[in-house]
Parts: structure tokens; sequence; C-alpha cells
């Protein structure tokens, strides 16, 4: 038996998920900024996945991003989309993709594609693989955390807009009761 979801279905819980998302990943040591890339900031018909840009400090320790970014991922594969968290230093310069392996250490994976597996946990440098342009690492299109900073015109549809709403209440409380 064939399930059949619609798009403004998929595009909702996908956006759902990267609230979820963004409520964990604020509070991992070393995270600055999240922002919202790809298609679901943009009027794409079939959104395919969620894509999800978080600056970190050069320090940061990756386990606890790269935890969220996992359970962000099998949530959108449970739907048959995909998600990819991916990294900025502070200077806005595109470091790589959080590392999708529940272990990551140097020599853990023949088959790993990271100019650096493992030299940095949970930093996925596939650089030769992935790239972001400068232009959509700084600024990029939608900042959904620590403030919410719509950069670009969003699509018209409503869950967009929901998302930014729910942000903006989520970070009004949580300034409010101090966490």
């Amino acid at each position: 038996m064939t399930r059949v979801v619609d798009d403004e279905s998929i595009r909702s819980f996908l956006l759902s998920e990267v609230l979820r998302f963004v409520e964990c990943a604020r509070r991992c040591p070393g995270v600055r900024r999240i922002a919202l890339v790809g298609s679901l900031v943009r009027d794409k018909h079939d959104p395919k996945d969620a894509d999800v840009l978080v600056t970190v400090d050069d320090d940061a320790d990756l386990a606890s991003l790269a935890a969220a970014g996992r359970r962000l991922k099998g949530r959108a594969q449970s739907r048959n989309k995909g998600a990819d968290v991916f990294l900025a230093d502070p200077s806005g310069t595109y470091i790589g993709r959080i590392c999708h392996r529940r272990e990551c250490r140097p020599g853990g994976r023949l088959a790993c594609d990271a100019r650096h597996c493992g030299r940095r946990p949970f930093l996925h440098d596939d650089l030769d693989v992935v790239t972001l342009d400068r232009g959509l690492v700084e600024p990029p299109p939608l900042e959904l955390w620590p403030t919410v900073v719509p950069r670009a015109r969003l699509p018209g549809r409503q869950e967009p807009a929901n998302l930014v709403q729910s942000l903006a209440e989520s970070s009004a409380h949580n300034d409010a009761h101090g966490a």
C-alpha cells in the first residue's frame, strides 16, 4: 500500500521538525546562530529535505549538536525526506556538515569522504562534495536563533510564517524565564 502525502503536510512536518531541532540545538554549547536555508525558504513544490545552517564557535564540542542533527534526519527519513545540518564558523565560512555517525573518530569508516575524518569529532568536512556560497552563509535567508530575522521573501505559504512566529514566541518566553 502506498501512502500519499501532499506537499503542504510534508512542508509543515519538516518545518515543525526544524523547530524541534532549533529548541534542542540552541542549548548546545558553542552554537552562535541557527538559520534555515534551502527549499523550505523557497516556494519549491516538493521539498526534499530540511536544510539548517548552524554557526558554531571554533572550539565547540559538536557531539550534542550531532545528536540533535541525527534526530532531525531520522524524523525526516520517516517521511522519505532528508535533512542536513550545515556548519559555519564565526567568520561566516562554511566548514562542513554534521557527521551523521553515532561514533566519529579518525579512521572510523573507510568510506568516509570527509577531508579530515575524526580530526574534529562530528565535523564532516566533505568540502570536495558540498560547499555553500558565502552569500548564503552570511547572511542566511532566514535566521531562526538567537533572533528571528527573515532576510528573503518567504514563500506564499503560511508554514514559514508560523515557524517564525513560534520561534519568536519561544525566544520571548525563554528570555522572560532565564532559559
